[in-house]
């Protein structure tokens, strides 16, 4: 017989800087398949500001990245018990970000964005989040394809949507790029895209170009009550 218990888990995260609590805005990152998130984050570095806080969650799933000894990578979860990884997923996205927030004021922006596997994991998680979030961007990845589509439409319809995708990835077919198409016009969301020259990578300049562009400053400024 099978059965399920629940117990206290501890997991890891890291920040841009020490977190002061007058930081107007979050960035939420979440990082891909196999991937670590001090690693990850570190890519952001060039476009760390005192009143940006990066946030990095790291997934609570390990594995050897080749055979069994190595380099060690996380992941949001596979296809084992993968409804269990979805809830762990977002009870523990979600007590880190309130747990964040609890100490401001007033709180900031908020904005997530999920790299690969991170996106499909981005998409599910701010469709059930209680905290207003302003900005989602699916990089190098898309919308989660079991998204509860009157759910999420709801949510996500209220956020500022970016999908951004290097040119020569080769993770992105035309068929993956044919069933998003559908599954957006499923959802009736508004997202935007952008490309630039490049494999599965993120890549600085154009998400430096996105985040200070005049169409993303005019949706900032609001402060959320928490």
């Amino acid at each position: 017989m099978k059965a399920s218990i629940r117990y206290e888990h501890q997991a890891h995260y890291y920040t841009s800087h020490l977190v002061n609590r007058k930081e107007k805005e979050i960035w939420v990152v979440l990082h891909g398949y196999g991937q670590l998130a001090n690693f990850f984050l570190k890519k952001f570095e060039p476009v760390f500001s005192e009143d940006i806080l990066f946030l990095a969650p790291e997934a609570t799933n390990y594995t050897y990245l080749q055979g069994f000894t190595g380099r060690v990578g996380a992941n949001w979860m596979t296809k084992h018990e993968r409804e269990t990884a979805i809830a762990n997923n977002h009870r523990y996205l979600n007590a880190l970000l309130h747990t964040l927030l609890l100490k401001w004021d007033r709180a900031p922006i908020v904005h997530v964005l999920g790299f690969s596997q991170g996106a499909a994991t981005a998409t599910r998680w701010v469709s059930q989040l209680d905290i207003p979030v302003r900005t989602l961007v699916l990089w190098a990845g898309g919308f989660a394809h079991d998204l509860d589509v009157h759910a999420a439409s709801n949510k996500l319809k209220n956020m500022q949507l970016y999908s951004v995708e290097g040119t020569q990835d080769e993770f992105i077919t035309e068929e993956s790029k044919q069933k998003q198409e559908e599954l957006i016009s499923t959802l009736g969301l508004d997202v935007n895209y952008k490309s630039f020259d490049g494999g599965h990578e993120l890549n600085m300049d154009v998400f430096r170009e996105m985040v200070f562009s005049k169409e993303y400053q005019g949706s900032r400024g609001q402060m959320f009550d928490i």
